[in-house]
């Protein structure tokens, strides 16, 4: 397998986890590069069910090894966990994960600063973020304040924890929130670096030999372009580069070794959280798609806001991550619509657009301009092949991906392994 990129064209929660279980088979090695435990996979091997928040899903398949990248925020904490749970369940990890020495902690504080600026004011202010406290790490990454996890299994943590949580705790106050107790905060952390001190590596370096010695690369992004930290709908984003870029910047990796991007589309909207979304339907079909899509975060359990496909967002997309291909998912959740629409334009103050604004205030005054086809009012589940689609979904698809400008190179109809059809690309 080329070394490939494999990123959210919308935002987030478009399957992600499904496409990169089905690549990782041709992958010797999956990589993270951006985020932190905000985002989830949730992926389905046979009658099992497994949501990851840190891991890559590269994790579930013997052999494969596993890298957290340098451009992750991790909550050492929150791995510990998640490795013990996956090990319980009896999947290795050792010798197969390693962890950044350069990626940033997320601390006890981060998640109490996040939850105290999201309590702030009004609604009209909230992010809509996970709480987990991404941002806040991030922010510190910027100022260069943060720690990393070099630090961390370094014995003189607790020495550069100290005078952070003194800092942390005075904004705390401000915020009226309560402090962070720095003896307990100290202990976990300590106990987190006993139990993760095998996994941190220079992964930058690991990575650059693999990819030397010829290794199939497979690069996992969490969230979507629209929550992109430069491109998405600022400021109702993540805190990270979401876009096919940020697999260099997150890894280490040159740009020149990254031979394909796989775009990965829900084949209709859905979003967590504020901030605009064109598209959205807020009536019976909005919460009948919700329903059928089983539309609720992997990560925080909130109800995704749903509605029709946009494709002023997918061509978006296409152009800012350099899209070879799309895989597109939850075909068979529009399959008892009698019509679908797509979104393929907007009409904003009297005026055409053909692409994302980069105002919120604007994009959200966006009204969008439908095409509307035929739905096919039959199950899609059971197809093992492009033609043994109904008509109707053939020619839905083929639209999406000629409104887009991008072919389509893999289709999910179900949440199954198997309910997954690959094309000759």
């Amino acid at each position: 397998m080329p070394n490939t990129v494999l990123v959210g064209a919308q935002w987030g929660d478009e399957g992600k986890g499904k496409v990169i279980d089905v690549l990782t088979r041709e992958a010797d090695w999956v990589v993270r590069y951006q985020g932190g435990n905000n985002a989830g996979h949730t992926v389905k091997v046979g009658e099992a069910q497994y949501v990851l928040h840190l891991l890559p899903s590269g994790i579930l398949h013997p052999g494969k090894v596993c890298v957290l990248g340098n451009g992750m925020v991790v909550d050492p904490v929150a791995l510990v966990a998640e490795i013990e749970e996956l090990e319980q369940r009896g999947i290795r990890t050792a010798g197969r994960l390693f962890v950044s020495d350069r990626a940033h902690l997320v601390l006890p504080y981060h998640r109490a600063l996040d939850e105290g600026r999201e309590n702030r004011g009004g609604r009209a202010e909230r992010i809509g973020t996970t709480r987990r406290g991404i941002g806040p790490a991030y922010g510190d990454k910027a100022l260069r304040i943060g720690l990393r996890m070099a630090d961390l299994v370094d014995p003189a943590f607790a020495e550069r924890l100290a005078p952070r949580l003194e800092e942390a705790n005075r904004v705390l106050a401000a915020l009226g929130g309560a402090p962070i107790d720095a003896a307990e905060a100290a202990a976990r952390c300590a106990g987190a670096a006993a139990r993760l001190a095998p996994f941190v590596a220079d992964t930058a370096a690991l990575i650059q030999r693999a990819a030397a010695e010829g290794r199939a690369l497979l690069f996992e992004g969490a969230q979507g372009t629209m929550l992109d930290i430069d491109f998405g709908s600022y400021p109702f984003v993540t805190s990270s580069n979401t876009t096919a870029g940020g697999a260099v910047t997150g890894t280490g990796l040159p740009p020149r070794r990254i031979d394909r991007v796989v775009g990965v589309l829900k084949a209709y909207t859905t979003r967590v959280g504020e901030g605009p979304l064109p598209t959205e339907l807020t009536d019976e079909t909005g919460e009948r798609l919700r329903r059928a899509g089983g539309e609720y975060g992997a990560t925080t359990g909130r109800p995704r806001r749903c509605g029709w496909f946009d494709a002023v967002v997918a061509r978006y997309a296409a152009a800012l991550n350099g899209i070879d291909y799309w895989a597109l998912t939850k075909l068979d959740v529009l399959d008892g619509e009698e019509r679908v629409r797509i979104a393929v334009a907007y009409e904003c103050a009297g005026r055409r657009l053909e692409t994302v604004p980069a105002d919120a205030r604007r994009l959200a005054q966006c009204r969008p301009i439908y095409e509307e086809l035929p739905g096919w009012r039959a199950s899609t589940r059971e197809a093992r092949r492009f033609e043994d689609l109904p008509a109707a979904a053939q020619t839905y698809v083929r639209r999406l991906c000629e409104l887009t400008g991008v072919p389509l190179g893999l289709l999910s109809v179900g949440p199954g392994r198997e309910n997954t059809i690959r094309l000759a690309i």
